[in-house]
C-alpha cells in the first residue's frame, strides 16, 4: 500500500482530471488529499524531529542556551512569516494558472517571483541585523543571555535568502502538485541539520551560535537543490529544461510586471501582515513569560518545539488543500472545490486529534529528551497536557486557512486570527500569568487555539471564501 501512495503517475492523472473538468469519485479525492498529504507530513515531522534534536542539542549545554535561543525564536518566525507571505503571493497564482490550463501564465509568474521574493528577503536581512543587538533587551532579556541570542539571530538574518528561495522554490512545487520532491529535500535538510549541528555545537565548540550555523548551511544546501528541481526539471515549471527555454530567455522575461505584483500584494499583503500581528503577538507572549524567569523561558521554547510534532501533521494536510482547492478554483469547479476543502478539514481534525492523545500521554518523556533540568521537565509536562484538548480545534484552523489561502482569500482570515490572537490568547495570558505562572499561559493559549478553530470552521461552511 506505502509502495502505492508514492507513485507519481496516479496522482499526475487525478490532478489532470481538475484541469480537465473530469468527474472524479469520494474515494479518488480522499486518496488524492492522503497522497499529496502524506509526503507533506512526513517533511513537517521530519523538521519537527530536526527542531527536537536542536532544541535537544541546545538544551544539554544549559537552561541558559535554551532561554538565549527561545527568546528571539518567535521574532525568527516572524521574519520566515513574511518570506512565506510573499512567496504565496506568487505560488498561489502559480496555482491558478495551472488549474486554468496557462502554463505560459504559470512560468511568468513564477520568473518575476524570483526577483521580488530575493529583493524582499535581502530587505528583511538588513532589517534583522541592524536590530539584533538591542532585540533581546527589548524582548526582557538579560545580560547573562543577551550574547548568545543577539549571536543567533543575526546568523538567522545572514541566512535568511537561502530560506526565502528554498521556501518559494518548495511552495511553486508543491502548488504544481509535486509535494514528493519538496518533501523528499526537505527530509535530506533535516539530516543535514543534525550532522552541522553536532559538528558546530560539539566538534568546533560554537554551542548556540554553531546551532545556527548548522541550520543555515543545510539550509543553503538545500535551496540550492530545491532550485534545481524547480527550473532544471520540473514538467510544468521547468524555465531551464531545455535548452530552447534557455535560449529564449532574456532578462527583461524576469523584470516585475504590474498585474503579477498586484495580485501578489493582493494576496500575499493580508498573508504578510496577519505574519506581522501573530509574530508580534508571539512577541508580546515571550514579553509575558520572561518575567517568570529562566527555567519558564527554557521550559515554554522547548514545550513549543515538543508541540510543533503534534501539529506539523495538520501543516502537511493544508499544503495539499492549498494545492487541490487552489487548482480547483483556478479551473472554476466550485462543487469541487468545496469538496475538497471539507474533506480536507475533516481529516486534519482526525488526525490531530489522535495526536493530542499521544501528547497527552507521552508528555513527560517528550520534555526529558529536550532537557535533563528536572524543573523544567515538570512545567513543560504540565503545559503539554493543557494544550493537547486544543489540538482537534488547532487542526481546523490550519486546514481552513490552508483552504482559503489556496483561493487567495487571505484577508478575511488574517482579521480572523488578529482577533483571536490579541483579543483572547494575550488578553488571558496576562491575566493568567500573574496568579499560575507558565500553567496559566498555555491554558490561554488552549481556550483561544479552540476559540480560533470554531470560526475558522464557520467561515469554512458559511462559503464566503469562495466568492473573492
Amino acid at each position: 500500500m506505502m509502495k502505492n501512495l508514492f507513485r507519481n503517475k496516479g496522482d499526475r492523472n487525478l490532478l489532470a482530471a481538475i484541469r480537465e473538468g473530469r468527474q472524479m469519485t469520494q474515494r479518488e479525492k480522499l486518496w488524492l488529499i492522503v497522497s499529496l498529504s502524506i509526503p507533506s507530513i512526513l517533511a513537517q515531522i521530519s523538521a519537527t524531529v530536526m527542531f527536537f534534536i536542536d532544541a535537544s542539542m541546545v538544551g544539554h549545554l544549559g537552561a541558559q542556551a535554551s532561554a538565549a535561543i527561545g527568546l528571539v525564536e518567535t521574532t525568527g518566525w516572524l521574519m520566515g512569516g513574511l518570506g512565506s507571505a510573499a512567496s504565496m503571493g506568487f505560488s498561489v497564482q502559480v496555482a491558478h494558472a495551472i488549474g486554468a490550463n496557462d502554463m505560459k501564465r504559470a512560468r511568468r509568474v513564477l520568473r518575476q517571483s524570483l526577483v521580488c521574493c530575493v529583493l524582499w528577503s535581502l530587505t528583511i536581512t538588513a532589517a534583522a541585523i541592524s536590530v539584533s543587538g538591542r532585540l533581546p533587551y527589548w524582548l526582557g532579556g538579560t545580560d547573562e543571555i543577551a550574547h548568545d541570542a543577539t549571536l543567533y539571530f543575526i546568523m538567522i538574518g545572514v541566512f535568511g535568502v537561502c530560506f526565502q528561495l528554498s521556501g518559494l522554490a518548495a511552495s511553486m512545487l508543491k502548488c504544481s502538485g509535486n509535494m514528493k520532491i519538496p518533501s523528499a529535500l526537505n527530509i535530506s535538510m533535516c539530516v543535514m541539520d543534525v550532522v552541522f549541528n553536532y559538528i558546530f555545537i560539539y566538534i568546533c565548540n560554537l554551542g548556540v551560535l554553531g546551532a545556527a550555523l548548522g541550520t543555515g548551511v543545510a539550509e543553503m544546501i538545500t535551496a540550492g537543490l530545491m532550485l534545481y528541481f524547480l527550473l532544471w526539471r520540473s514538467d510544468i515549471l521547468g524555465i531551464f529544461k531545455s535548452s530552447s527555454n534557455r535560449q529564449s530567455l532574456r532578462w527583461f522575461d524576469f523584470k516585475p510586471e504590474a498585474d503579477v505584483v498586484r495580485n501578489a500584494f493582493s494576496i500575499g499583503g493580508p498573508m504578510g501582515l496577519n505574519h506581522v500581528l501573530m509574530g508580534s503577538a508571539q512577541i508580546v507572549s515571550t514579553l509575558i513569560v520572561a518575567p517568570l524567569g529562566t527555567v519558564a523561558i527554557a521550559a515554554h521554547s522547548l514545550g513549543i518545539t515538543v508541540e510543533s510534532l503534534c501539529y506539523m501533521p495538520g501543516y502537511g494536510i493544508a499544503e495539499a488543500a492549498t494545492t487541490l482547492v487552489g487548482q480547483s478554483y483556478g479551473s472554476a469547479k466550485r462543487s469541487l472545490c468545496q469538496s475538497f476543502a471539507r474533506m480536507s478539514a475533516g481529516l486534519g481534525i482526525a488526525v490531530m486529534t489522535v495526536m493530542g492523545v499521544l501528547m497527552w500521554l507521552f508528555a513527560p518523556e517528550l520534555m526529558s529528551i529536550m532537557t535533563p533540568v528536572d524543573e523544567i521537565i515538570s512545567i513543560g509536562t504540565e503545559c503539554l497536557r493543557i494544550e493537547a484538548f486544543a489540538e482537534p480545534m488547532f487542526a481546523a484552523a490550519i486546514v481552513c486557512n490552508g483552504i482559503f489561502v489556496g483561493t487567495g482569500d487571505t484577508l478575511r482570515p488574517a482579521l480572523m486570527n488578529l482577533l483571536s490572537m490579541w483579543g483572547v490568547r494575550l488578553t488571558l495570558a496576562a491575566l493568567l500569568a500573574v496568579s499560575y505562572g507558565l500553567p496559566g499561559v498555555w491554558t490561554a493559549m488552549a481556550i483561544e487555539l479552540t476559540f480560533r478553530g470554531l470560526i475558522f470552521l464557520a467561515r469554512l461552511f458559511h462559503g464566503g471564501w469562495m466568492k473573492r
